[in-house]
């Protein structure tokens, strides 16, 4: 749920292009459900048939024939169009396997041939083993079929287990079933750190076979052009993208809507920067240039590393740490942000006097402690950055006086980020907010110590 966040990483696409146009054309025609196939029922998804239901039992011819199209028509039709462009066909290995003419197209034009699984239809009732054995045939005669196997998968109608038997099962550049960035991302799964090359559901011609979807050609080529411009837009200022198309060619090779394909595709050509691609090129240009980050990764340490690591971070008071690691921690947790948020939730809910016991352990600034050299090596480091390790004789004098005052006013110690601050304006806050009551000092002391452990977490992951 957190991604790259406000900081994506600063991608650098081949001669420095401003987006990435990356277009998919699913082949499933021949693979989908059929009883000629062995299946229980004829097709339902994806045509022209509003409201089609799966016939068990029983062949549909108008499904058959839709789909028939797309082999027969418009696999041809949208050949013509991007034969010269780089394409990564999604193949479902069946369809590939009743297809010797496109497949010889399709390498004829250096089309990338990723896998689309062994058939098209649904994963999600599937047991992990039967999955796993059609992921693994799957890959098999794709390379019989197309002569390599496939470096690229795409399920589309998966299962929760999908990706990480895809991971398990195929020595694969990247998994495209995800739709959750605009940039291919890392994820550790299947025992080894796989890249994701997401897909895309609203830059996709099947939104011509659903209601909530495209009705009429111009309705896909405004769209596909908004986007295009928006990345566009974002590349030129310095965070480039990938526009992800996905086609059909029973859907988009139909000549109304393969008219706006084409006016789509002229479009982008008429911009300066644009890099067009396979998936296959994207993900190998994205493991040589982001491979994966080794780092800190709190929400896959037991409760002991956990608390050795972060236990610190609140003066003196490991219990939040320990309350923290009980939390639902997971990859989103893995940044300083993450681990503060968690840390501070133990914080913010526990009694006042839990909370007045993290407090006063917290040191006097430029106290007794410090001269004595008792301080962690936190409170060292961040007292120095503010020279109160480097004050002169009246000055001293002042923070001692200052000190002696607050605590017996309010019973803790001053309580401010040095990091935020300088020896001047530390003195400042310390007059200013002498004079507070109690109950105003306690919460301002409070947020100051959340603001400490910020600070603290932002060095350690920087590091």
């Amino acid at each position: 749920m957190t991604g790259y966040g406000a900081k994506p990483p600063v991608v650098k696409w081949p001669g420095d292009a401003k987006i990435a146009v990356q277009i998919v054309l699913n082949y499933e025609e021949g693979g989908e459900n059929c009883v000629l196939h062995g299946d229980a029922a004829s097709e339902a998804f994806l045509s022209e048939i509003t409201g089609a239901q799966p016939w068990a039992g029983q062949r549909h011819w108008n499904m058959e024939s839709i789909y028939e199209y797309g082999s027969r028509a418009g696999f041809w039709r949208v050949h013509r169009l991007l034969g010269d462009l780089p394409v990564t066909v999604y193949g479902v290995a069946t369809a590939l396997a009743r297809a010797p003419e496109q497949v010889k197209a399709m390498k004829t034009s250096s089309w990338e041939i990723a896998s689309h699984g062994l058939k098209w239809v649904e994963h999600k009732d599937m047991s992990p083993d039967e999955e796993r054995a059609q992921i693994r045939e799957a890959i098999r005669l794709h390379t019989e079929v197309t002569g390599t196997p496939p470096r690229g998968w795409y399920t589309g109608r998966c299962s929760m287990n999908t990706v990480a038997l895809a991971a398990e099962e195929g020595d694969f550049a990247y998994i495209a079933d995800s739709y959750a960035d605009d940039l291919p991302y890392w994820i550790n799964v299947g025992g080894k750190d796989q890249l994701v090359v997401p897909y895309t559901m609203d830059c996709n011609d099947m939104r011509f076979a659903i209601q909530a979807g495209y009705t009429n050609g111009d309705q896909f080529e405004s769209y596909l052009k908004d986007s295009f411009d928006m990345l566009y837009a974002e590349g030129k200022s310095g965070a480039p993208k990938i526009l992800s198309i996905g086609l059909h060619c029973r859907l988009i090779g139909r000549p109304g809507r393969a008219a706006a394909l084409k006016r789509v595709i002229d479009y982008f050509k008429s911009h300066d920067g644009v890099w067009f691609a396979t998936r296959e090129q994207i993900a190998d240009h994205w493991a040589k240039e982001h491979p994966p980050m080794q780092g800190i990764k709190p929400s896959e340490m037991d409760q002991e590393t956990f608390v050795a690591e972060f236990g610190g971070v609140f003066e003196h008071s490991p219990w939040i740490a320990e309350g923290a690691f009980g939390l639902e921690l997971g990859p989103t947790h893995d940044t300083a942000a993450g681990v503060h948020n968690a840390l501070a939730r133990i914080f913010r809910s526990a009694s006042e006097e839990a909370r007045l016991g993290v407090l006063v352990a917290h040191p006097d600034l430029a106290g007794k402690l410090a001269a004595a050299g008792r301080l962690t090596a936190e409170s060292t480091a961040e007292q120095a950055g503010a020279g109160l390790d480097m004050l002169t004789d009246e000055e001293r004098t002042t923070f001692t006086k200052l000190n002696e005052a607050y605590t017996t006013k309010h019973g803790f110690p001053f309580i401010i980020a040095v990091k935020d601050n300088t020896k001047p304006s530390i003195l400042e806050a310390f007059h200013r907010r002498i004079g507070n009551d109690r109950d105003t000092e306690f919460a301002e002391a409070c947020r100051q110590v959340e603001r400490i452990a910020e600070l603290r977490l932002e060095e350690k992951f920087a590091a």
